[in-house]
């Protein structure tokens, strides 16, 4: 292979170049088949094996992105220190039989020349990540318009555990036309209901020990309201119990499903309830339906 197409020492398929992954694809769609993409930073663990495993059921071929994307993080946040496992997630990726992992550089996703961005509004102006992260969808929603169009898959899937993303990259396929449909999967947790996240491993023991109270005050919040318990009662109860685990919380807020807008009571339904908050030097997040 050339090196702009290469394999793993584990045997998987590694594009490097736009062209490469184009003959790639091409030959794919000669044969008729079906491909699936799966936009991810790496660092990979269960959460992201489940949607390669989804993937798979779904579509004939399977493309797995590793792009640690620096336009979705803001100078004080952690692109430098983000977990970069290139070698271990070439390994898992292989033992599942993906079949091409796409990785380019960040010189071939934003030369130098590069001034364009996509600059979601809707879901993106929820009030939630993008009030203390405004940055962050602009980024989000450049890079995986990119990525859309880079491979023209059939399907995309994304975890239900970053939500309000998941709305975004929707509303992006649907108002831009894109020939993808946008498939959501269950978030996947530790047995003691922690969402799997790559910022996981930078909890302490003490702060993973504390960090499963995020999903049992929303799985608390969430029974409180379906049984018909006034909302914003229910959430400062559950404000108040995280703060006094020991996080510094940052939302708790009920909104609607689909348009993520807020929500007065059940009839303004389908609910989904969604947090942020840190602990230590770690900001988690999750989200479960009500």
């Amino acid at each position: 292979m050339t090196k702009s197409l290469s394999r793993s020492k584990h045997g998987v398929r590694i594009a490097h170049t736009p062209s490469a992954l184009k003959r790639t694809l091409a030959q794919w769609r000669a044969r008729r088949d079906s491909v699936a993409l799966i936009p991810t930073m790496g660092a990979l663990h269960d959460g992201h094996f489940s949607l390669i495993r989804l993937a798979q059921r779904r579509a004939d071929r399977v493309v797995v992105s590793i792009f640690v994307n620096p336009a979705q993080f803001a100078p004080h946040e952690d692109f430098k220190s983000y977990p970069r496992t290139f070698d271990s997630d070439a390994k898992a990726l292989a033992l599942l039989k993906t079949d091409l992992i796409w990785a380019p550089a960040v010189g071939t996703m934003y030369p130098p020349d590069f001034s364009t961005r996509i600059v979601p509004q809707g879901p993106a102006l929820a009030g939630l990540e993008d009030a203390s992260r405004p940055h962050f969808f602009a980024g989000v929603a450049t890079v995986v318009g990119k990525l859309l169009i880079q491979c023209v898959p059939d399907i995309a899937v994304f975890g239900e555990k970053d939500f309000q993303q998941l709305k975004v990259v929707g509303r992006l396929a649907r108002d831009l036309d894109l020939p993808t449909r946008i498939v959501g999967a269950k978030t996947v947790r530790e047995t003691d209901g922690l969402a799997l996240s790559s910022r996981n491993r930078y909890l302490s023991a003490s702060e993973r020990a504390t960090a499963p109270a995020l999903y049992r005050a929303l799985a608390e919040c969430a029974q409180q309201i379906a049984a018909g318990e006034p909302i914003a009662a229910v959430l400062d109860k559950g404000r108040a119990a995280v703060m006094a685990a020991g996080f510094a919380l940052d939302y708790l807020e009920a909104r609607h499903s689909e348009t993520l807008g807020p929500v007065a009571s059940l009839a303004d339904g389908p609910i989904r309830l969604l947090i942020a908050a840190r602990i230590g030097s770690t900001r988690l997040i999750d989200n479960v339906a009500v």
